[in-house]
């Protein structure tokens, strides 16, 4: 440091003072507060959601296909949904998407049908030909997902011709039904 820079430096510190200091530790930050609770909630979501073989939804696998009905669907609407007897109302492709991206993608896409009154919709997740060992993940996420939705009334894997056991048709409940409870 050459005296130009100590000049300038002494000028620069002029008027500052030096704080005397009696050996006390200074005080520490405090960590922020955990939200123990809201944690263990999170974590109790986690597990049910990877319970696959869960009572709450009954979701039978027929080879490659997915199907699953309530009680109150009767036998031939059921049968017309997998022969695809039915308009279907709109669409969501989840490829792409990890499975923690999925399920709010699918939660969304739900609220939309049924806002718009959609009777029949499509899930295409794709056949899991990527997926390597674990096998088709989103497949397995989806028909779990709907399966729990009070709003799914049934499913099945699409025709060949619509994505075959790489899509689902889905049967929504009805507003007027929704609204009296069934």
């Amino acid at each position: 440091m050459n005296e130009e820079d100590r000049a300038l430096f002494r000028r620069a510190m002029r008027g500052v003072r030096r704080i005397s200091y009696d050996g006390a530790p200074l005080a520490r930050r405090r960590p922020p507060p955990r939200a123990r609770f809201a944690r263990a909630e999170h974590a109790a979501v986690l597990a049910e959601s990877l319970d696959w073989g869960s009572p709450l939804a009954p979701v039978e696998e027929s080879g490659d296909a997915l199907l699953f009905r309530r009680p109150e669907v009767s036998p031939l609407e059921f049968r017309r949904l997998r022969a695809g007897h039915f308009r279907v109302d709109g669409e969501i492709d989840l490829h792409g998407l990890t499975a923690a991206m999925a399920g709010p993608a699918l939660q969304q896409f739900l609220a939309e049908a049924l806002r718009h009154r959609a009777r029949v919709v499509r899930v295409v997740h794709g056949k899991g030909l990527r997926s390597g060992n674990r096998g088709p993940v989103l497949k397995g996420l989806a028909g779990h997902y709907l399966a729990r939705s009070g709003a799914v009334l049934a499913f099945a894997s699409a025709r060949e011709v619509d994505g075959g056991s790489g899509a689902i048709l889905v049967l929504l409940d009805t507003p007027r039904r929704l609204q009296r409870g069934r």
